[in-house]
């Protein structure tokens, strides 16, 4: 079975920064695709980012240079990076992993697997 756990969220003043961990169990994460996303009150879920199995990843415009996506094979864990964190990126982020052999998009309906999501708040 598989599960994913997020953790790393919390309350920050734009600008500042914060790491989220997503630990994968019945799963490894370097054997396919994984991604974050996250959800606004009111709004519809988005992808952050992704990493593909080679170890690119790939980011939102919104995020890019902002964001950034690693992971810990020895560790099976998912990493997103976030600095100058701004209002607007206050949101409930998830991780999320493809089915092996799945497609690798930005779009959730690529992704078998979610964790229950972290709250990320940014305050002014």
């Amino acid at each position: 079975q598989v599960q994913l756990e997020e953790s790393g969220g919390g309350s920050v003043l734009a600008g500042g920064s914060l790491t989220l961990s997503c630990a994968a169990s019945g799963y490894v994460v370097a054997s396919a695709c994984m991604g974050w996303f996250r959800q606004a009150p009111g709004k519809q879920r988005e992808g952050v980012g992704l990493i593909e199995h080679s170890g690119s990843p790939r980011y939102a415009n919104s995020v890019k240079g902002r964001f950034t996506i690693s992971r810990d094979n020895a560790k099976n864990t998912l990493y997103l990076q976030m600095s100058s964190l701004k209002p607007e990126d206050t949101a409930m982020y998830y991780c999320a992993a493809t089915k092996g052999g799945g497609y690798c998009g930005m779009q959730h309906y690529y992704y078998a697997h979610w964790g229950q999501g972290t709250q990320v708040t940014v305050s002014s």
